[in-house]
């Protein structure tokens, strides 16, 4: 004799729940976010969600955790300027795939495996390059510094790519009092406001920046320790 269908409810999973939740997130952003709009969203009551999430800030734990799974996990021992440059770049991505995370990733109190599963190969491929430490510490910071910050920027910015500026160019130069702010002018015109211009073509230029300062330091360590 054949079982009575399975509700809803009783197909809950909590990798389902937290699934729905992104999906939620990226179409509406975190502002919609609710135990109450996820349940809506699986067609089910709010109260089943408990029985495999304990509350909105594990719910987020575990959002959190989909996108760093997204993110390249760098391959400790392989080389690691081209391992940590794909891991950034992989980032950007997913993070623009999700921007309302970009303010939450090194944020949760208790991050899932996923999450400290990523941040072991970063730290595990920085110190099998023979960073320090300490200097292992630097690269993480400022490599998480250079990606949240630049997605910021990033994601605030009040046209989108390939969008046509001529119409803001015209109106921005007019608000320039004359005479002043030639620098400014000129990048606005000359460059910023230019077709094809597009922000995001400055995220690889600054990474190589950022890397080719950590070579330097990584360089130094290595010098310091021979003499």
């Amino acid at each position: 004799m054949a079982g009575r269908p399975r509700s809803g409810a009783e197909r809950l999973t909590r990798e389902a729940i937290v699934i729905a939740a992104v999906a939620l997130a990226d179409a509406e952003d975190l502002a919609a976010l609710s135990m109450r709009s996820v349940a809506r969203q699986l067609g089910v009551m709010p109260m089943s969600l408990y029985n495999h999430v304990a509350n909105k800030e594990d719910l987020l734990d575990g959002m959190v955790d989909v996108v760093f799974a997204e993110f390249y996990a760098p391959v400790p021992g392989a080389e690691w300027r081209s391992e940590l440059r794909r891991r950034v770049v992989t980032a950007r991505m997913a993070l623009k795939r999700h921007p309302w995370a970009v303010g939450l990733m090194d944020s949760r109190r208790n991050p899932g495996f996923a999450t400290l599963l990523h941040h072991d190969a970063v730290i595990g491929c920085l110190r099998e390059a023979g960073f320090s430490l300490k200097l292992t510490g630097h690269a993480f910071a400022v490599l998480d510094a250079y990606l949240y910050g630049f997605l910021l920027q990033e994601v605030s910015m009040p046209f989108e790519p390939g969008q046509d500026l001529a119409e803001l160019g015209t109106q921005m130069v007019a608000a320039l009092p004359e005479g002043q702010l030639p620098y400014f002018r000129e990048f606005t015109l000359e460059h910023a406001l230019k077709p094809g211009y597009d922000f995001g073509d400055e995220f690889e230029v600054g990474l190589d920046l950022v890397l080719d300062g950590l070579a330097e330091r990584l360089a130094e360590q290595q010098q310091s320790r021979a003499s």
